[in-house]
């Protein structure tokens, strides 16, 4: 008889950029949900997979890969879903479910649209190696620092203005014609108040001149960038002539400095929102919008897909030309990019959902204090849940599965289920469902 709730073996992937040992909570939920993982104390723990992606597959605790379950019997996953998401017959799930433990900078990144990553798969297919796009949504742990797209256009332009080692990179007439098409001036000496951001979006000529200046950026000649950084970072580390609009960027620029050095991503800075979020607040990546995470902790889904096309900040492929020409070029205030959670329920204070706009996922945020209790309408669609604090369990009709921090659950398409704590309890419960 197939079961329609069960604990899942996820898997954790091990990069550079995590944080080492048990201080990684993608290596803390791993010791307590993966048969047999030990924590290596000299090693980096970045990720904690839970999906079907052939990279790093979830399984069943006898090993059954979790897609060849789901495929044995596809009521696990919904006729609705079946029939919109190519695949999911095959036991396919259409998002992937993660914790990110961030210890230094992700790459300058962005991923591409539906149209490009089968482009970019056809052509380069051991680099990009699946067809589908990758929009995701990133739920802070704990504090967490990224970079989320492009700053307000006149911000950047003070920028250019402000700081001597750009010069050298971008091009005075690309700075004269941003500052023309915003009617601002791009004399010596600006007056910081004249820059103030903007929330309307840039404009097909704006968009223009930042895509060639993000280009004149990235494409620098290397001899020229590290000068800059080298003079840069001098600069930085004496204190000396920082421009107010600058002070705020100069422990970050050190501290990327410190990770990358001389790497053109650390000038990324002065082209990119630099967002603070708190624990529980949420961003929504679009598809071919640049950013990067710099440090903290993190739920994180997205359409199943590993496709990155990076930049800077990273010892790995760099394919700038690609980065350069799939952008949007938006830009507008970090918080532009804040998804806020709505009740999930009519009257279900215990759980909050972060609802992006795209139909291959949505993820739930359960909190329960000890003794406390909440139900779950029946979703037409496969889900996965991560308890992040706490013990308690979950039910469905005669079913039921105890649980405590770090465990894995899939709960199958169509049932309603009922959540207790027996100590406060936290829960990210990630779903699709074919509305």
């Amino acid at each position: 008889m197939v079961k329609s709730i069960f604990k899942l073996s996820p898997g954790v992937q091990s990069y550079d950029w995590g944080k080492k040992g048990s201080a990684s909570l993608a290596a803390q939920f791993g010791k307590s949900s993966v048969e047999g993982f030990e924590v290596d104390e000299e090693k980096t723990y970045a990720e904690l997979w839970m999906g079907t992606h052939p990279t790093l597959p979830s399984k069943l605790n006898d090993s059954t890969l979790l897609s060849d379950y789901i495929k044995s019997d596809n009521s696990l996953v919904g006729e609705k879903v079946i029939k919109k998401f190519e695949g999911s017959e095959q036991g396919n799930l259409p998002f992937l479910f993660k914790v990110l433990s961030i210890g230094t900078a992700l790459s300058i990144q962005a991923h591409p649209d539906k149209k490009l990553a089968r482009k970019l798969f056809d052509e380069r297919p051991e680099v990009y190696k699946d067809p589908n796009h990758k929009p995701e949504m990133a739920i802070a742990l704990s504090p967490f620092l990224a970079f989320l797209n492009f700053l307000p256009l006149p911000v950047l332009l003070l920028n250019l203005l402000v700081v001597p080692e750009l010069q050298p990179i971008i091009p005075s007439d690309l700075v004269t014609k941003l500052g023309a098409s915003l009617t601002l001036p791009t004399t010596p000496s600006p007056d910081p108040f004249l820059y103030q951001p903007i929330v309307t979006p840039p404009t097909d000529e704006q968009k223009a001149i930042l895509k060639q200046i993000f280009n004149a950026l990235m494409s620098a000649d290397k001899d020229t960038f590290t000068a800059a950084i080298r003079s840069l970072v001098k600069r930085y580390k004496e204190g000396q002539d920082i421009h107010e609009s600058e002070r705020g960027l100069v422990d970050l620029t050190l501290m990327l400095n410190d990770q990358y050095p001389d790497d053109i991503g650390i000038l990324c800075v002065f082209f990119l929102n630099v967002v603070e979020m708190k624990k529980g607040e949420a961003a929504f990546l679009e598809a071919n919008s640049p950013h990067a995470y710099i440090k903290g902790d993190i739920i994180e889904c997205m359409a199943t897909s590993d496709n990155v096309v990076r930049a800077g900040l990273t010892p790995k492929l760099r394919d700038v030309p690609t980065l350069i020409e799939m952008l949007t070029y938006e830009s507008g205030p970090g918080n532009k990019q804040l998804l806020k959670p709505i009740t999930f329920g009519d009257k279900d204070d215990a759980s909050k959902l972060y609802d992006p706009p795209i139909a291959e996922f949505s993820v739930i945020k359960v909190e329960l204090s000890s003794g406390g209790k909440t139900s779950h309408r029946k979703i037409e669609g496969p889900s996965i849940a991560i308890i992040t604090q706490g013990k308690g369990s979950v039910s469905l009709q005669d079913d039921k599965v105890d649980f405590s921090r770090g465990e894995v659950i899939f709960i199958g398409a169509d049932h309603e289920v009922t959540w207790e704590a027996t100590e406060d309890l936290e829960i990210f419960r990630a779903y699709v469902e074919a509305s």
